[in-house]
């Protein structure tokens, strides 16, 4: 049986594309519910301007509440020194930094070509390391973006050499534009994987446009085990027109179920927290498995003595 490794990212990019507020309490009461569900590894929130995104302004608190366990690792976004600061100070130990693969992006945003903004995250890794805490990086919009359509693979290695250079190892190529394809995605898996060895790869698909699982399997056929999701499908970049949600963590559980790919997650779990997700949001989320239910209930569901004629009847 293969095993799959599920990062649970709703927390952080499920919550900040929300409207409405929840507040620290319903985050915490979340997080101790993801832990018990068996992820091995939660994304909580974000060490970034409050007033950028101010559905993250209490991540610190986050972590100070929750009831952490030693074997999850639970990271947190961060633009900067002032991130790994904030989690020195909360007692995070593993935190995340992100470049854009599009260079007219970061040069419109940053004025820095994606490789000197990596260049520049050296302080944070050297003050990281220092304290014990785990460092990874993202690569955005590697598969292509709303400024240039598809990036080439090269531009994309050049920033995979840049956090090496700078000690970073752990990178996930991260489709926040929702333009990814399945033969794209198997090439760019297969790709980094023989060309890279020495790097743990993780891809993160929002399903935009329909096919984020359909690249979660191309994804493993090209040798990645590790991928984020969301709980009940939230979520989608606020800086990319158009944007929708992260691939739905129920749906690509259900699937890996019925595929016997092992997470050690408990499905049953995962779906009474998409649910309690949409109560707080206050709106109906993109999970087919929180609308369907799971394929093996169907059965078991079915009114009495209906059996293959069973239809629904329209008032």
């Amino acid at each position: 049986m293969k095993k799959i490794t599920i990062c649970e990212v709703g927390l952080r990019d499920g919550l900040q594309n929300e409207c409405s507020l929840l507040t620290t309490d319903e985050k915490v009461d979340l997080l101790n519910d993801i832990t018990e569900a068996g992820y091995s590894i939660i994304e909580v929130g974000s060490f970034v301007s409050p007033k950028a995104v101010p559905q993250m302004s209490d991540t610190d608190e986050i972590f100070k509440k929750a009831k952490l366990k030693p074997d999850v690792e639970y990271r947190a976004l961060i633009a900067n020194l002032k991130g790994v600061e904030r989690a020195i100070n909360c007692g995070c130990k593993k935190v995340k930094l992100n470049v854009s693969a599009s260079k007219p992006h970061n040069l419109a945003n940053l004025n820095m070509t994606p490789e000197e903004s990596v260049k520049g995250f050296e302080n944070c890794v050297k003050l990281a390391v220092k304290h014990d805490i785990g460092i990874s990086g993202s690569i955005s919009m590697p598969f292509g973006s709303p400024w240039d359509s598809e990036i080439p693979i090269q531009d994309v290695e050049e920033i995979v050499e840049a956090y090496l250079s700078v000690g970073i190892k752990e990178i996930s190529l991260s489709d926040a534009a929702g333009v990814a394809y399945p033969d794209q995605v198997f090439k760019f898996s297969k790709h980094f994987k023989e060309k890279f060895p020495n790097v743990k790869w993780i891809l993160h698909f929002h399903n935009t446009r329909g096919l984020a699982i359909a690249n979660i399997l191309a994804g493993i056929e090209g040798g990645v085990d590790h991928f984020d999701t969301a709980f009940a499908g939230l979520g989608g970049c606020p800086f990319v027109p158009g944007a929708a949600g992260n691939v739905s963590s129920e749906d690509v559980l259900h699937l890996f179920d019925l595929m016997n790919l092992k997470t050690e997650i408990n499905l049953d779990k995962v779906i009474s927290i998409g649910k309690k997700v949409e109560g707080l949001v206050g709106h109906r989320a993109d999970s087919y498995i929180l609308r369907a239910g799971k394929a093996g209930d169907l059965v078991k569901n079915l009114p009495k003595g209906q059996g293959k004629n069973y239809t629904k009847t329209c008032s």
